[in-house]
């Protein structure tokens, strides 16, 4: 009992710091940092393969490479949005 309200204190302060970080991100800059965030979330890809390779059981199997589809989703739109946006800002 003692270790779920360890995780959930952590899990809330978490939740509180990530709304306050968000909210004080002005509207200008939150699309390029939301790009520049996803395209480097490649640990994330890092820890569903190794998530996935384990196969401690058909559930771990599955939901790693759930979580490797998702991540690779997330990894490419945001080198595509990242490219994108830089685009804009080249000579014509």
């Amino acid at each position: 009992m003692e270790l779920f309200v360890t995780t959930l204190t952590i899990f809330v302060l978490a939740v509180f710091v990530g709304f306050e970080v968000i909210t004080k991100v002005p509207p200008t800059l939150h699309t390029p940092l939301m790009s520049g965030s996803n395209a480097i979330s490649g640990i994330t890809l890092v820890g569903a393969i190794l998530s996935a390779g384990s196969q401690h059981s058909a559930l771990t199997t599955i939901l790693g490479f759930s979580a490797i589809v998702f991540a690779t989703i997330n990894v490419v739109g945001g080198f595509l949005v990242t490219h994108r946006m830089l685009g804009m800002f080249r000579r014509k």
